[in-house]
Order: C-alpha cells, then structure tokens, then sequence
C-alpha cells in the first residue's frame, strides 16, 4: 500500500541539497538543505542565479549548458565548492536535466561529505569531553571531603594557639583551603537546574553585548546581524547568557592580547534546518555565531579547547568555555568551532521545538 506523502514533504527531509535551475541558470526551487547550505531563506534564494551564489571555479557551468543541450547529466565526487560569502566545503554533485512543460530543467543535487565526517568527530569529541568531566568531577569531589576536613582542624587548632603570629598560619591554611573549595566548585560546574522559560534570543544577546561594551579597557567594535525570523524559545535566559559571555570576553582577551587596533566581533543569528546534535537530529535549531578577526586559536589546543583547565591565555583559569559547554549541554545543543589566523568562529545550536513555531 503507498504511501500517502507530498514530495514537497520528502524533499525537505533529505540531507541532500536539491536545487532546481531553469535554462538561465537562475533557481526555480531549492529544498531546505539547500537553504541551510547557502544560509538563505527561500525567499532569497527563488529568482537567485546560481553564479551569485557559487563561485565560477567550483562548478563547470559550461558543463551545464552543454546538459542543457543534449539532455545529458552527470556526477562528480569531491567537489571544493567555493561560495560567494567565502565558505568552502567538499561534495558530491549530480546533475540530471529534465524535461517539462515550461522547457528543461536542471535538477542539481549536493551532498555535503564533509557533514558526516564533522558528525562523526562531534561525536567522539563530546564523548571524550564527557569522559574528562566526570573524571575531573570525581576528583573533585575526592578533593573537597578531606579539605573539609583541613579546614576544620585549622580553625580548631587556632582556637588553642595562644600566639597571634601562630594564628597567621592557621588563616593562611583556612583562607588557602577557601581558595581550592572555590577552585573545584568552579571545576564542578554549574549544578543548578535549568530554569526553561520562552524567551527571545536577541534580548538574551543584547544584554551580553551591553555588558561587553560597558568594559571600558578595550575599544573592539561589535556588530550585528540577526535573523528576525527566529521564534521565541524555551531556554534558560542566564545560563545562555552567560555561555555567550565567556565566549565573547575569550574573543575580547585574544584580540587584546594580539595588541590589534581594528578589533571586531561580530554576532550573527540563523534558523538552521536538518541539524544532528550529538548523534540526535533535531528539524530545527537556532545558531548564534561569535566571529571575531583575532589571531585565531592555536592548533594544538583546537582538539581539547572545552576541556577544564585549557588554555591559551596567560593568566587563564581554562574554566569559561567548559562552562559554556556545560551550560549549552543544558539545553541539548553543542558549540563548535572553527579557527584561522584573523578569524574565529563559535556556533552555539540550540534546537527549536516545532510546536513553539505554531503556538
């Protein structure tokens, strides 16, 4: 017995980007992986020529003419397709040309084989990254019982010194004990529970630039660009808050200390469609983007960057992006990555409840 469901259903649940060309090459229909390749909204993308969008050396366009002609298609694997906006991936393509009532057709057919391999290293990162936090979680603990214990003695011991120049070591041992109870509480974590609540991301992310902006040490120029479509959320407004927090004063502490005097951080938001979390894909996610034009993250801390304790800064406790990673966890969504030199990107996704889009 058939199934009962509308193409346009099954084309928008293809992790393949589908995109549909008439004889000018201009778009005609692009399905929503397509959307999230090109980072456009439909809108955007019908009546678009695809040369606007792809950059002459990535696809043979003269190829396509010639499909066009003879009624021919073709496929072509590890493509390096070079957008117009600058990103850059691998794929593999498959043209075929079809023939209409309104005349022929390209269907284009793009799948991104860089996605899987970035899935499968997410996921044997996070797993790593879960690891080293229960580890570090357990030492912990281990660390504060017979601190305790120290700190308690301390203060018995002091109430029996008879010398206040003895008692000095005595509030050295109680105020050292202090400083590791802070230092592993911060090492345990955020453990209150989140607090879920439907709120507008943009207002989330405007608090934290106005704090960014009231710290008067540095002149970095913040810009932004949102997305206006993105619906009011269910998420705990001050631990996404201060996720985004400890990244941007990360940015604002590496474009300091590469003593630059064109500073920029930039905060883009987007719906993303077809995003897979931690081996779970969620039809849609919000993703907030942090793009600063520092010196870039260096290559031997990229693979343990959320671990507790790593860092690249000098008087840096290594605890604000674990934190990040922990706070995001909360609300089952990730934080990537990526980094050259002038240019670094954190992506936080947060996935998107589709009855939130109808309520």
């Amino acid at each position: 017995m058939p199934f009962n469901i509308k193409t346009d259903t099954l084309l928008d649940n293809l992790s393949t980007a589908v995109i549909l060309l008439n004889e000018q090459f201009v778009i005609i229909e692009a399905n929503h992986a397509a959307q999230a390749m090109f980072e456009r909204s439909l809108n955007l993308l019908l009546d678009c020529p695809i040369k606007q969008l792809i950059a002459d050396s990535s696809l043979d366009f003269v190829r396509f003419t010639q499909d066009m002609q003879h009624g021919e298609g073709y496929s072509d694997g590890d493509v390096l397709i070079s957008f117009a906006d600058g990103r850059h991936t691998h794929a593999d393509v498959t043209v075929s040309c079809l023939h209409t009532s309104t005349g022929v057709t390209l269907l284009l057919e793009i799948r991104l084989i860089e996605k899987q391999k970035k899935i499968s290293q997410e996921t044997q990162q996070w797993a790593q990254q879960q690891a080293a936090r229960e580890l570090i979680r357990g030492l912990a603990h281990e660390i504060k019982n017979p601190l305790g214990g120290i700190r308690g003695a301390a203060q018995l011991l002091e109430r029996e010194l008879p010398s206040e120049g003895l008692k000095e070591f005595t509030r050295m041992i109680i105020e050292q004990s202090d400083r590791l109870r802070n230092l592993v509480d911060r090492l345990l974590g955020p453990n209150s529970r989140p607090n879920f609540q439907s709120h507008n991301i943009h207002r989330v992310l405007e608090k934290v630039i106005t704090l960014v902006q009231l710290d008067l040490s540095h002149e970095i120029t913040i810009e932004r660009d949102y997305d206006p479509s993105i619906p009011e959320s269910n998420i705990d407004q001050d631990m996404v808050q201060q996720a985004v927090l400890n990244i941007m004063r990360n940015s604002v502490q590496a474009i300091l200390q590469s003593d630059q005097s064109d500073g920029k951080i930039n905060v883009v938001t987007r719906i993303e469609r077809q995003v897979t979390i931690h081996g779970v894909r969620h039809p849609l996610a919000m993703r907030v983007s942090l793009i600063d034009n520092g010196p870039g993250i260096p290559a031997e801390l990229k693979d343990t960057l959320f671990y507790p304790m790593v860092t690249g800064k000098k008087e840096g406790t290594g605890l604000g992006l674990s934190i990040a990673q922990t706070l995001i966890d909360h609300h089952k969504g990730k934080i990537d990555v990526e980094s050259w030199s002038g240019n670094t990107e954190f992506t936080l996704y947060i996935p998107i409840n589709r009855k939130e889009l109808t309520s």
